[in-house]
């Protein structure tokens, strides 16, 4: 439980006095409001119940506001309660309180910010899934970056958090990718080969046909065309996702699950999931295909699940993953992290969904927009290497994995995103990422400073902890878990990259302010203490880090 929700439950404590004892008349409320006051003399939290309730108890809020903190203890954390108008609860917290954390945040080390809201439900968080007909491009690195650090924020939640890709290896387009790499192989040995009009033209398919003929030369020319054309394509798709895996790797993203889409069909979950649809009366047959009755549902037209020569569609496959994920595996939630290109198809997957049998409330779709990348105030376009788009792994070997995680993480995924490639190579407080992870290194440098002075912290007075900038850190570091808190239910992870931020300025300001290590025999005390805070704070920041997939460097 969070220092908000301490807040909360105190003032529905009082409401809930107030209305037993008819001080306040009885009023129905959904949830006791806390924010954090922008201005920090109005105290640690604010809560406006008060202006909620004036209307169905005909009662000023003052008023309102006055009887319930009447009935509010200073108790715990709490240091001062009042009314302030036009009708808020004003909460400050109890500076001894919060100089006892510096301990407990010691404690809980690396584990720290971690809160149960989860309580262990099974969620599954599904990102990336390009399909394995080309490498992965900067966009596809948002995606990976947003979805690897929602599942960081909810396994500290409390869920039980699977990541999964999932992979297209049937269908047209494996087709045409088969197609492509065919020619480009025959054109490798000098034959007369024309690419598929929808085929694959980037110059990775000449590089990798190059590959191929190279480990196994001409034995695909004396196959049938068909046998050899697909074969070859076998072996070029497992690169190509071999390569994929590579490629998030170097942004740390890992997952628990590669999912095929061609296990769906041959497993019979395909055909599971149109059975399910058809007893549901989702399905109808007309002009020699299987359609999915969306109209029913309010979409202006059906959408063709099976083709009248009788292959499915991807729309089909989506379904049966999704009853998949639902019905055969059980995940209590879904979370699917979804390109630009699928704005569209958000509507028909929450159909779906209910048409299954299951609340469409349980599915949620995040759709992350393009990214443009820029060199100051000149915009990339082009590969210099290939001349295509440029590649996640031309990125991350130019800025480094870390800057790729921050700036991609810091906007929220339905915003327009610009990358300066420049800003995010720079080594100066003007790059986030250097400025943050630089607090890091300086944590780390002041406490070697105090191991080679034998200086022994452990026993440190956190009372003593009393400028105005020690409190100001440790009210920053304990933020965490309420931040968590809301990420995890608002599915909002792009919080955490200015959280990080913020702490390393209250750091900054603090080593500005305060010196930590004194040669000063009447400093001892005092130099004990704030090598606790400093060694409390480099426990946040690098718990924040780590949820980000951040290195915390010890010096830079």
């Amino acid at each position: 439980m969070t220092v908000k929700d301490d807040v909360a439950r105190l003032v529905g404590d009082a409401l809930e006095e107030a209305q037993r004892t008819g001080a306040l008349p009885a009023a129905a409320v959904e949830g006791v409001p806390i924010e954090r006051p922008q201005n920090p003399e109005h105290g640690d939290y604010a809560c406006s119940l008060p202006l909620k309730l004036a209307k169905p108890m005909r009662m000023s809020p003052m008023a309102i506001g006055e009887k319930l903190v009447a009935l509010m203890p200073l108790r715990g954390p709490f240091d001062a309660v009042q009314v302030a108008p036009p009708g808020f609860i004003n909460v400050r917290l109890s500076e001894a309180w919060l100089t006892q954390q510096v301990d407990l945040i010691r404690q809980e080390g690396p584990a720290y910010g971690a809160v149960h809201v989860g309580d262990g439900r099974r969620v599954q968080v599904e990102f990336v899934s390009v399909n394995p007909t080309g490498p992965l491009h900067v966009a596809h690195a948002r995606g990976a970056v947003i979805g690897s650090a929602l599942a960081s924020v909810l396994e500290a939640a409390g869920y039980d958090v699977q990541r999964e890709y999932y992979f297209n290896d049937a269908g047209n387009q494996i087709d045409q990718f088969n197609r492509s790499l065919y020619a480009r192989y025959l054109q490798h040995f000098g034959r007369e080969a024309e690419l598929p009009p929808d085929g694959y033209m980037g110059d990775y398919m000449v590089d990798l046909a190059r590959e191929l003929a190279a480990e196994h030369g001409e034995r695909f020319l004396e196959m049938p065309a068909e046998a050899g054309t697909a074969e070859l394509g076998r072996l070029g798709l497992a690169r190509m996702l071999a390569a994929i895996k590579a490629d998030v790797q170097l942004l740390r993203v890992h997952f628990d699950l590669w999912f095929s889409e061609r296990s769906l069909i041959d497993e019979g979950q395909l055909d599971r999931a149109m059975g399910l649809l058809r007893e549901r009366d989702y399905v109808e047959e007309r002009e020699g295909a299987v359609w999915f009755k969306s109209t029913s549902l309010g979409e202006e037209q059906d959408k063709v699940l099976v083709r009248s020569s009788g292959v499915p569609t991807y729309f089909a496959t989506d379904v049966a993953y999704h009853y998949n994920k639902f019905i055969e595996r059980g995940f209590d939630e879904v979370i699917d992290v979804w390109g630009a290109d699928h704005q569209g198809h958000v509507s028909q997957m929450k159909q779906v969904v209910g048409a299954l049998g299951i609340p469409s409330e349980r599915l949620t779709l995040i759709v992350h927009q393009m990214v443009t990348l820029k060199r100051g105030d000149q915009v990339v376009r082009l590969s210099k290497r290939s001349g295509d788009l440029i590649t996640l792994r031309e990125l991350v070997e130019e800025v480094g994995t870390d800057a790729c995680r921050y700036f991609f993480l810091a906007r929220s995924p339905e915003s327009h995103m610009e990358f300066d490639i420049e800003l995010a190579k720079e080594q100066s407080a003007d790059n986030p990422v250097y400025y943050v992870q630089y607090a890091h290194a300086r944590i780390v440098s002041i406490i070697r400073l105090a191991d080679e002075r034998g200086i022994d912290f452990a026993e440190g007075d956190v009372s003593l902890l009393t400028h105005p900038a020690e409190l100001a850190l440790i009210r920053k570091m304990l933020l965490l878990p309420e931040l968590v808190e809301m990420m995890a239910r608002s599915l909002e992870p792009h919080h955490l990259p200015h959280y990080a931020a913020e702490l390393a300025t209250a750091f900054h300001t603090f080593y500005q302010q305060c010196r930590v290590v004194s040669s000063d025999p009447e400093d001892a005390a005092i130099t004990r203490a704030r090598l606790k805070l400093v060694d409390a704070a480099r426990t946040v920041l690098a718990r924040s880090l780590s949820l980000m997939s951040m290195d915390a460097p010890d010096q830079m």
